[in-house]
């Protein structure tokens, strides 16, 4: 049997607040930028998720990082991938150092542990 689902792409959303932070986060940009990193995201779906260097890197467990350069700014986008095909966006921010700050990677792990305790907002 041939499994031909495609991928779908959702965004985190607090438990607590309900908002979506990283598609906040996209939507306060300027249209040209949104509409780039809004590329790169559909680009990750098509190819299922994986995508290497340049455009995207490994983090720390099962995060992920989409890298869209925009002029001189470097915008990233953390993401992982769920057995059911769906590329969750946990966290995006203007990277603003060489390396990615720490407190970046902790938001987009507390994001993760709460996605995965309320999971079934998600199921649809």
């Amino acid at each position: 049997m041939i499994y031909n689902k495609e991928y779908k792409v959702k965004f985190y959303c607090d438990s607590q607040t309900g908002k979506e932070p990283a598609l906040d986060f996209i939507k306060s940009l300027d249209k040209k930028i949104s509409s780039k990193i809004s590329k790169y995201i559909e680009y990750l779906r098509i190819n299922g998720a994986y995508l290497d260097e340049p455009y995207s890197r490994h983090i720390e467990g099962k995060i992920r990082e989409l890298r869209v350069d925009f002029s001189n700014n470097h915008y990233r986008l953390f993401y992982f991938c769920v057995i059911d095909r769906n590329i969750i966006i946990l966290h995006a921010y203007l990277k603003k150092t060489n390396k990615t700050p720490i407190n970046e990677i902790l938001r987009a792990k507390a994001n993760l542990f709460d996605y995965i305790n309320n999971i079934e907002k998600y199921e649809n």
